[in-house]
């Protein structure tokens, strides 16, 4: 079996290994997968000053920066372009003071958390103590995460450092001012968390109908203000109550004569997509999008749409969908029979005296027409999981931050298909003929899927033989699953280190090991940072077929073998210190 060391570079070209320990430059780049980097840096301060730098003067081929507690992580356009930039990084000098865009924002709290007595006695402040050292300090939120407009904010002075409740919440209320480790931070909306909280505010820290959603983004200084009372405002132009997500409902923004199609059920889970929201880690918003891109694709080519058109995802089969109008429409992805019924109440039929409905199978993968009335059944797949409908237009969902993909994590995007919905199609067609049917890929079934990775970044937190049994097991997917995650169940890894790792970037395809020892595999909507160590990452080029994967289906790792064989760090890494 293969090494379990990943590839690093660890120092410039030339130059002593220990100098890359040094405050003020990068000690470590590992890789994430095959087109993202990780660099390692002493602490907030030098996090600070690789984002701004970064943020300033973006790399060739640079497509996304995200910082966290102890490192940044980076994206690249290929796997060459990442590996260019990791040297580059390594060569960086982070001893100039972070310049922050950011402006300053001054939130209005009252401090009656229900921690707030404990803080005190954990600093030794007591209540008011806490709320003075609270206030007369200015906080910079560092980096985002957990949720959207969620901002891990960094003080002056450590005077507040506390560690994490020993039992988290299952719901924090929208705005609860709360700290952890050594950081502050405002709940977005209602979510479980374990953080201490001390006060609450009124202050919207995440709207959609803002120009900048985030209220404070990095690089923002934020002052809180002791007030007696703060003003409870509902999102914007909703009427939603508070917490609520900001999806949006395509029912209540489209005139019902418009042309489209119709949703008699929506199956078990169908949502709208399209290839995702790239660039908005720092706002701790993930890419989401089709979780097999090729499918999404081939059914946009097939109907003459750009490929990035919005379109149906479906899993297991049982969509069933009327035309209002004549539509073309195409489904690839899970093979499975399509079956078109022509009512015998339509318009067509009664002029010609029919009475009863007519049926018709199409195939997948090609062109056809659904005239209006017309009903498309997606049968239970043969194999594979997910199938992708696309109509020529496109499906006219209102944008959020330039994508039309629902992201189940953040709750953005249009909500899930619901019966009775009327999906109109748009202008997303490019084309002026559709395509000539294609030949689709072989999807999952019975055999056990074998998925390539990359070791890393967080390997070792593992020995060889908990990789060897990572590689050597076959792991079945849990129904828990779903487009956060595959929870994998098999025979338990066991780490080889102590401790917990401080928050830090994570991407779809990483393979997360929580305490319990089994593996969950992200995919498109998984949170942007995670405390659990990573032990490898899924080629890029496969999650389309990952993707397919259904529940109760197997899954093999095997090592990439162009990483086969790669050389480990040139220094030993230090312990990390507790997770935050």
């Amino acid at each position: 079996m293969p090494s379990s060391g990943q590839p690093a570079w660890d120092s410039p070209p030339n130059t002593p290994p220990s100098s890359a320990a040094r405050p003020g430059r990068v000690r470590a780049v590992r890789p994430v997968g095959t087109r993202t980097i990780l660099a390692e840096v002493s602490g907030t301060q030098d996090v600070l000053a690789l984002q701004a730098a970064l943020l300033e003067a973006p790399f060739p081929g640079q497509q996304d920066v995200l910082a966290a507690a102890e490192t940044v992580m980076v994206r690249a356009e290929s796997p060459a372009a990442a590996r260019r930039i990791g040297q580059a990084l390594l060569e960086l000098d982070l001893t100039a003071p972070a310049e922050q865009a950011g402006g300053l924002v001054v939130i209005d709290t009252v401090y009656d958390g229900e921690d707030l007595a404990e803080v005190g006695k954990l600093t030794g402040l007591g209540a008011d103590g806490v709320i003075a050292a609270h206030t007369d300090q200015v906080w910079t939120v560092a980096f985002a995460g957990f949720a959207p407009g969620f901002g891990y904010m960094v003080g002056e002075n450590q005077a507040l450092e506390v560690p994490r409740r020993s039992s988290p919440r299952t719901a924090v209320p929208a705005g609860s001012v709360a700290l952890a480790g050594n950081y502050s931070a405002v709940y977005p909306r209602k979510s479980p968390g374990g953080w201490q909280l001390i006060g609450r505010t009124g202050a919207k820290m995440w709207d959609l109908d803002r120009p900048e959603p985030a209220l404070a983004s990095p690089g923002y200084r934020v002052q809180f203000r002791a007030v007696r009372d703060v003003v409870q405002l509902a999102p914007e132009g909703s009427g939603a109550a508070e917490g609520d997500s900001q999806q949006t409902d395509s029912l209540q923004k489209v005139p019902q004569t418009t042309s489209g199609l119709r949703v008699l059920s929506p199956g078990i889970h169908s949502l709208i997509q399209d290839l995702g929201r790239q660039g908005h880690s720092a706002l701790g918003v993930s890419a989401a999008g089709a979780l097999d891109r090729a499918s999404l694709r081939r059914a946009n080519r097939l109907v003459g749409n750009a490929p990035s058109a919005a379109a149906i995802e479906t899993v297991s089969g049982g969509l069933r969908l009327q035309a209002v109008g004549d539509q073309v429409l195409a489904v690839a992805g899970a093979p499975s029979t399509l079956t078109v019924v022509t009512p015998s109440a339509s318009p067509k039929e009664t002029e010609t005296g029919d009475t009863e409905d007519r049926q018709r199978t199409v195939p997948v993968a090609a062109p056809f027409a659904l005239l209006d009335g017309e009903i498309l059944t997606i049968g239970v797949p043969d194999a594979g999981f997910r199938s992708y409908v696309a109509v020529r237009g496109g499906v006219d969902a209102p944008p959020v931050l330039g994508s039309r993909s629902t992201d189940t994590m953040s709750g953005i995007g249009p909500k899930p298909l619901a019966a009775g919905q009327l999906l109109p199609s748009g202008g997303a067609a490019e084309s002026g003929v559709v395509g000539s049917p294609e030949i689709q890929p072989d999807y999952p079934g019975e055999d056990v899927t074998v998925l390539d990775i990359v070791p890393g970044p967080r390997a070792d937190w593992f020995d060889q033989a908990a990789l060897d049994s990572l590689c050597a097991q076959d792991w079945t997917v849990k129904p828990e699953s779903n487009r956060v995650g595959m929870r994998l169940q098999g025979t338990p890894l066991e780490r080889s280190r102590a401790g917990e790792l401080p928050s830090e970037g994570t991407v779809a395809g990483a393979i997360q090991m929580p305490p319990e020892g089994l593996p969950v595999l992200f995919l498109a909507d998984h949170p942007i940072t995670g405390g659990y160590p990573v032990i490898g990452v899924v080629v890029d080029h496969q999650l389309d077929l990952a993707a397919q994967v259904p529940i109760g289906g197997s899954i093999r790792f095997r090592i990439a073998p162009e990483t086969a064989a790669p050389a480990g760090p040139s220094e030993e890494t230090p312990d990390r210190k507790a997770s935050n």
